[in-house]
């Protein structure tokens, strides 16, 4: 779904606009203007928001046997509650992390075009996506909280990507959507190309609650969304504001993960 697809969206949300009698019509039109197209590489689909064969072949979805502290994929099967030795070394400040997709090929390219192209759209795909990959946390918490954008970050940007996620996701599940509980404080340097360290010193005091917010997360079980998952420098910064405002359960659920492969 494109630019088309939202001018189509907008005329059918409008009744009065359109007589019930000629949408049949417009919506045969519209198609024929704006076929539908894969949203991983723009070739024909037969359906909008859908991926052609290739691109669907493409996506690493993240499945069990995976490490239950950070839901990095294992090789083979270490039984139940297995964890792996990076979690068990470098505890995280968080609960769980859930990812629904190796951030590669189609994934890195959804991810890709929501963050830097506006595809807004694709969040709700997306948003599904990371409902079934997060292993019932979801079904589970008590409110989704977005990862925020810095104001200066966000006027630029004009939308933050991980808060499409989350809007969509909660809608989704019927979950309380916090977006304004958690904030980002200090205008932090972009990650990309940043070293592991350097990224957790770029994130160092970043995130704070809302001034009031505190009750928002106190004793709640938390969903934190975010888009990708790197190294963990800035769910990490996000998670522990939340634990510092009293959140008993933080679970970080993104769309895709950066991996090397199974371990």
């Amino acid at each position: 779904m494109g630019a088309g697809d939202d001018l189509f969206s907008g005329l059918l949300s409008r009744p009065a606009a359109v007589p019930a009698g000629v949408r049949g019509v417009l919506r045969s039109v519209f198609r024929l203007v704006y076929p539908p197209t894969c949203v991983g590489c723009n070739r024909m689909t037969g359906e909008a928001g859908a991926l052609c064969p290739d691109c669907w072949r493409e996506i690493g979805f993240i499945d069990r046997p995976f490490c239950e502290v950070l839901g990095i994929p294992f090789a083979r099967d270490h039984g139940e509650g297995a964890v792996s030795a990076q979690a068990i070394a470098q505890p995280p400040p968080f609960d769980r992390l859930r990812a629904a997709a190796s951030h590669e090929g189609t994934a890195r390219k959804l991810v890709h075009r929501l963050k830097y192209l506006d595809r807004t759209d694709l969040a709700c795909l997306m948003a599904q996506w990371m409902l079934r990959a997060s292993d019932g946390t979801v079904d589970a918490c008590d409110c989704i909280v977005p990862v925020p954008l810095h104001r200066g970050r966000f006027l630029r940007r004009r939308f933050n990507q991980s808060a499409e996620l989350a809007r969509h996701l909660a809608k989704a599940a019927g979950k309380p959507l916090l977006a304004g509980t958690l904030l980002r404080v200090k205008p932090t340097e972009r990650q990309v190309g940043l070293s592991a360290l350097a990224r957790r010193d770029n994130m160092r005091g970043a995130f704070s609650l809302a001034p009031g917010r505190e009750a928002d997360v106190y004793g709640k079980r938390v969903v934190l969304v975010d888009d990708v998952y790197t190294t963990g420098a800035t769910v990490g910064a996000a998670s522990r504001a939340l634990r510092k405002a009293g959140a008993a359960d933080v679970t970080v659920l993104t769309f895709a993960m950066a991996i090397s492969g199974p371990i």
